[in-house]
C-alpha cells in the first residue's frame, strides 16, 4: 500500500471494521454529544470527513467502497436516468434488467480487491438488503450477513473477527437516517437511536482485540426541513422542455428533450435562475462537471447527468407541483445538496486504529 492509498494513516492490521452510520452528520453528533458519551470520547476536532457530492446514500455508498467519484463509479443520485430506456431509476430500490448491478456501478470494490488477497470480506446489515440490486451494485465481493437489530450486526461482526485470520468487515446501521427522514434528527426517536448505538460500540469496541481496528462513519449528515420550507416546482417556464426529473428534493437534476433549440435551454435555465437563485445554485451539467461536483465524469456516466442542477443552497427542499401525493413530502430530515451539515461526517477510531 502506498501513502497516497493510506491517506488516513491508518496502520496495519489483520482484521479491520467498518461501521457505516447512515446519516449520522458531525454536526448533529457534535450536538448530541451528551447521549452519545462514548462515541463523544473519540470525536475529536479533527475526526470527520468531507463526503462527496451529491449527498445522498447511493452515490456516497459507493465512494466508500470503489474509493472513486460518483462521475466514476456511476451513481450520480438518489435518483437517476437510465439513457438506455429513458427512465428515472431510484437507484436504491429500482433496479431492473436495464441497470445491471455490475455494469451500472463502474468501479471495482474494496471487498474484491480483500477477496483477491485471499483476505474475507464480510457486508454486515439487515436482512431486506441482502439480495438487492443496490447491495450487488456497491458490495459486490463481500459475502452478506444478515442481521436485523444493532446489537444483532455487532455480535455478527465480532463472530467474523474469531473465525476468520484476516478480514475487512462493513457493518451497515440504517435506522438513524430512516428516523431522521420521518421524524428529524432532532427527534427524541432520533436520539433514542443514538444512545443504542452508542452502546453498542462501546459493548463492541470492548471486545477488540490487538489486531483489530474499527472505524465508524456516515455517508452523509441531515437537516430538518419543515413543511413550510417546501418549495413546489412546475410553472410552464420552468419545465418547458423537461422531460425527466431526478436526483434528490434538495438536489433536482432536471433532464430536457433530446433536440431542445439552444433558445429554450436557455430560457428554461433562465427561469430557474430568476425563481430560485436567491436559495439554490442552478448550474448546467457542464459547469457543474468543470466545478468538480461530480468529479471527474466518465463519457458514459455524462448522460446520467441532469442538463440542469438545482441544488439547495438555504434550508429548502423541492418538489413537483404536478405530483401532490408524493409520499417523501412528509419527510422531514432531508439531504442531498452542499451545506456542511450534509457534507461532514464524523470518523471515529477504535482498537488498534486508534494508535
Amino acid at each position: 500500500m502506498t501513502s497516497e492509498d493510506n491517506r488516513l494513516g491508518l496502520p496495519a492490521v489483520s482484521k479491520a471494521v467498518v461501521v457505516l452510520v447512515d446519516g449520522l452528520g458531525a454536526s448533529a453528533l457534535r450536538q448530541r454529544t451528551g447521549h452519545a458519551r462514548f462515541l463523544a470520547s473519540r470525536f475529536f476536532k479533527k475526526a470527520t470527513l468531507v463526503s462527496g457530492f451529491p449527498t445522498t446514500t447511493a452515490a456516497a455508498l459507493a465512494s466508500l467502497t470503489t474509493g472513486a467519484s460518483p462521475g466514476q463509479h456511476g451513481l450520480v443520485g438518489y435518483s437517476a436516468l437510465v439513457p438506455a430506456s429513458q427512465r428515472v431509476a431510484n437507484q436504491l430500490t429500482g433496479w431492473a434488467a436495464d441497470m445491471e448491478p455490475s455494469v451500472w456501478q463502474r468501479r471495482s470494490t474494496v471487498f474484491e480487491h480483500a477477496t483477491a488477497a485471499g483476505i474475507s470480506a464480510m457486508a454486515v446489515g439487515p436482512r431486506r438488503y441482502e439480495s438487492s440490486g443496490f447491495t450487488d451494485a456497491v458490495l459486490r465481493g463481500a459475502h452478506y450477513l444478515a442481521a436485523d437489530s444493532i446489537s444483532e450486526r455487532f455480535e455478527v461482526a465480532r463472530s467474523v473477527l474469531d473465525r476468520d485470520a484476516r478480514s475487512i468487515s462493513y457493518v451497515y446501521v440504517p435506522e438513524l437516517d430512516m428516523t431522521a427522514h420521518a421524524h428529524g434528527w432532532q427527534s427524541d426517536r432520533w436520539t433514542h437511536l443514538l444512545e443504542e448505538l452508542d452502546s453498542a460500540m462501546q459493548s463492541f469496541v470492548r471486545t477488540l482485540r490487538t489486531d483489530e481496528g474499527v472505524l465508524l462513519t456516515a455517508d452523509h449528515g441531515v437537516v430538518d426541513v419543515p413543511q413550510t420550507s417546501q418549495v413546489l416546482f412546475g410553472t410552464d417556464a420552468q419545465m418547458k422542455g423537461v422531460v425527466h426529473v431526478a436526483g434528490d428534493p434538495r438536489c433536482l437534476q432536471l433532464h430536457l428533450e433530446s433536440d431542445i433549440s439552444a433558445d429554450t435551454r436557455q430560457t428554461v435555465l433562465d427561469a430557474w435562475r430568476a425563481s430560485e437563485g436567491h436559495r439554490a445554485w442552478v448550474l448546467t451539467r457542464d459547469e457543474a462537471i468543470d466545478a468538480g461536483w461530480f468529479g471527474e465524469v466518465a463519457d458514459a456516466v455524462r448522460p446520467r447527468i441532469g442538463d440542469i442542477i438545482v441544488a439547495a443552497a438555504k434550508n429548502v427542499v423541492y418538489y413537483d407541483v404536478r405530483k401532490p401525493h408524493d409520499p417523501s413530502r412528509r419527510m422531514i430530515g432531508q439531504h442531498g445538496s452542499w451545506s456542511s451539515d450534509e457534507l461532514i461526517v464524523p470518523l471515529l477510531r477504535f482498537g488498534a486504529f486508534e494508535r
